[in-house]
Parts: structure tokens; C-alpha cells; sequence
């Protein structure tokens, strides 16, 4: 995928804005060819510097973005070179499903290893121990129905089957 179609992809739009957020989304979506200053980026874009920074490094912590510094031979001062690196966005990405499939398999598991009861009236459910600490009864005091929870099951096992359809991999059933 060109560099310039994997920014316009939504699924990479949508993880770059979950990981800088709202304020860093300019330093995010438009990032230069070559090597830039914190300073020209947020002149360039209107921005904060606070922002462009606080975005810079939650790049780098990803492994998105990686910098050089410069040290002034006249004042000493530090200058931070910033190059973006969105050819790993692919591969985080594939990382990003790796966990969710984990999380959806642990919640998989919880599901089916637990009796629930549910206080319609709160929209509550209780495990099997917290419905009896409470005696089978809503605190608004009608009775906890038990709660047959197949469906969302059903549905993580179809989320399963989509996520392991799309990264080719086998997930235990």
C-alpha cells in the first residue's frame, strides 16, 4: 500500500486519532517527507507546540516516528529532527487485532463460565455469587431474573470467526 493511500485509509485514520487524539490528528495525518522541527510543525499546521509535541512522542512510543537531535555549537541548545515512519502502521495494526482477539477469547471464556442473573429495572447483571450474597433480589426488590446470555456469545464467536478469517490465523473454538 502507498505511503499516500494508507493515510487516506479509514481504519489507519481511525488508529492514528485513538493513539495522538483530537489536538495531535494534524501532526498525525500530515506528516512532511523528510526530516522536521517540532517549532516548524506547529508554525506550519497553527498548532500548540505543547501539542505538536505531546503527538511527536506518542508517535515515537509506537515506533511511528523516530528523531536526531542537534546540539547548537554557539548556544548548546538541542534541536529535535523528527522523520515519520507510517510503514510499520500495517504491521501495529495486525498487533491491535492480535489483542482483541485475546481479549475477546478471555471474555469468550467469562461468558461461558458463568451463570448470570439480571435486575431488568437497573439494567444489572450479577454473577452466579453476587445474586446469592443478595438473595436473589434487586435492590429495588423485585426478583433477579437468570440471564441467558447465548447470544453475546454466539456474537464474540462471530467476531472470532471475521478476525480470524482476516489475519489467517486459527483461533481455538
Amino acid at each position: 500500500m502507498a505511503f499516500e493511500e494508507l493515510l487516506e485509509d479509514p481504519v489507519v485514520q481511525t488508529y492514528l486519532h485513538e493513539l495522538v487524539g483530537p489536538r495531535g490528528m494534524p501532526v498525525a495525518a500530515a506528516p512532511p517527507d523528510g526530516e522536521v522541527t517540532d517549532e516548524e510543525l506547529a508554525e506550519d499546521l497553527d498548532l500548540e507546540l505543547n501539542d505538536v509535541r505531546r503527538a511527536l512522542f506518542i508517535l515515537y512510543e509506537n515506533d511511528l516516528a523516530s528523531y536526531r537531535r542537534l546540539r547548537d555549537e554557539d548556544s548548546g541548545w538541542l534541536t529535535y529532527l523528527w522523520t515519520f515512519e507510517y510503514g510499520k502502521v500495517p504491521e501495529q495494526l495486525e498487533g491491535e487485532m492480535h489483542k482483541l482477539v485475546d481479549a475477546l477469547e478471555a471474555r469468550r471464556e467469562y461468558e461461558r463460565d458463568n451463570e448470570f442473573y439480571l435486575c431488568e429495572g437497573e439494567g444489572v447483571r450479577y454473577e452466579f455469587a453476587e445474586a446469592m450474597d443478595f438473595g436473589f433480589e434487586c435492590p429495588d426488590g423485585s426478583p433477579m431474573e437468570p440471564m441467558d446470555n447465548g447470544h453475546l456469545v454466539e456474537a464474540i464467536d462471530r467476531r472470532l470467526a471475521e478476525l480470524r478469517n482476516e489475519l489467517n490465523v486459527e483461533i481455538e473454538a
